[in-house]
């Protein structure tokens, strides 16, 4: 056994987004991103193949899906399930605190 703690080996420095692969198999990927004051460059979107359930663990987040006029905000302990190909961009993360998040790609079974 090998304890971790989530929130362990965060860079002082931070110029991108850090994406760490927890655990992964065979229709599964989890991991942790850990954002701060990070921005989907304008005009980006995220066209996802699988599914993706989210969670915010710390700081703040505002997505945006492609269609939608208003701004979906995340705080702390809120969750989001995001299906395969819902475009969408973070418009914003926390530029305060760093915005740790836990993301689970999947495939669903056939």
């Amino acid at each position: 056994m090998n304890i971790q703690n989530i929130f362990s080996d965060i860079p002082e420095s931070l110029p991108e987004e850090l994406f760490d692969e927890i655990l992964t198999g065979g229709s599964f990927r989890l991991e942790r991103i850990v954002s701060r004051a990070h921005a989907t460059p304008p005009g980006q979107w995220y066209d996802q193949e699988r599914p993706e359930w989210v969670v915010l663990l710390t700081g703040g987040a505002g997505l945006r899906f492609e269609g939608r006029d208003e701004l979906v905000e995340l705080t702390p302990g809120d969750s989001l399930h995001i299906p395969a190909h819902k475009r969408h961009r973070v418009e914003w993360t926390d530029p305060e605190q760093d915005t740790v998040w836990l993301a689970l790609h999947y495939s669903k079974p056939e």
